[in-house]
């Protein structure tokens, strides 16, 4: 089975499929030994790759490069990236597509956003008049031979995005995103819409969301549920601290724990990347997610 009937497989199971962001093959390592599904955040890679805030910085090559490397690494797991709007310009789109199916992506997601770009949970979205964005949207639908495509609004004002859920909804994308939805009231409006299309919810840490657990998804109707940000905020707050100590330290490291990261620890994690690709597993066999105290 090829990774876009995989992925569309896990999203029509029972319950709500966690795919995890991350934001480099470091944080995707991490995921793996947890997760069966990743995600390639826009958010998390304009932050990783280029040191910047993700507003449009994102070049296609650059996503591209990347899944290749997460595809090598990690042969089984659902792969969803985010492409923004495609890189503006919809032969564009149609060829990154291309190029992700052929890379190993499972799925991507194509939002209604035009220039200059925005986070989903920020302020100041402006969106594609709703036929040029289905115009672009068919064509990318057009241009995948299986992978999975999330049709992304990022309308803000409820009538608009009803409006936009239900044309999403019957444009033949395979799952509806609605973008920084604030209440739970609105989310399930939006289920109601969209009928039984598979429904995707969105969260980041700060953003515009409410934080839902996936029990609670589950029983709201969602099918997928993005976790964008928890890899890269608890780097954030991790990094930070152990520098900060270690300043306060005059510059000695600390002990290391039983259970804590060290050169041998790591070098475990970053084996298990070779260590997928050979072995006694069938290569039919899913590669389930590695637990903590699972890894040798």
């Amino acid at each position: 089975m090829g990774y876009g009937l995989e992925l569309r497989e896990a999203i029509r199971s029972e319950g709500t499929t966690p795919l995890i962001g991350i934001y480099d093959m470091y944080s995707a390592s991490l995921a793996a030994r947890h997760y069966e599904g990743l995600f390639v955040s826009g958010f998390g890679f304009a932050a990783s790759y280029y040191g910047l805030p993700d507003i449009g910085f994102i070049a296609w090559p650059d996503i591209v490069a990347f899944t290749q490397r997460l595809r090598l690494a990690l042969p089984r797991h659902h792969l969803l990236v985010d492409i923004d709007d495609g890189y503006a310009d919809p032969e564009v789109a149609c060829h990154v597509v291309q190029q992700l199916e052929r890379a190993g992506a499972s799925g991507v997601i194509l939002e209604d956003q035009k220039r200059p770009r925005r986070c989903g949970h920020a302020d100041g979205k402006q969106i594609l008049p709703l036929g040029e964005y289905l115009e672009k949207l068919a064509m990318v639908l057009d241009s995948r031979t299986e992978l999975v495509v999330v049709a992304r609004t990022d309308a803000t004002e409820e009538a608009e995005i009803e409006r936009r859920a239900l044309a999403l909804a019957q444009s033949g994308a395979d799952v509806v995103l609605v973008d920084g939805v604030r209440t739970v009231e609105s989310l399930r409006r939006i289920r109601e819409v969209i009928g039984g299309m598979p429904l995707l919810f969105n969260q980041i840490g700060g953003g515009r969301s409410p934080r839902l657990s996936l029990p609670e998804l589950t029983d709201l109707g969602v099918d997928v549920a993005l976790y964008s940000t928890p890899c890269l905020f608890a780097a954030h707050d991790a990094v930070d601290a152990a520098l900060t100590d270690l300043r306060n330290t005059d510059g000695r490291l600390p002990e290391t724990v039983p259970g804590g990261a060290d050169v041998r620890s790591s070098t475990r994690l970053l084996e298990r990347n070779i260590s997928r690709h050979h072995g006694s597993r069938s290569p039919d066999q899913p590669d389930r997610p590695d637990r903590p105290d699972q890894v040798e």
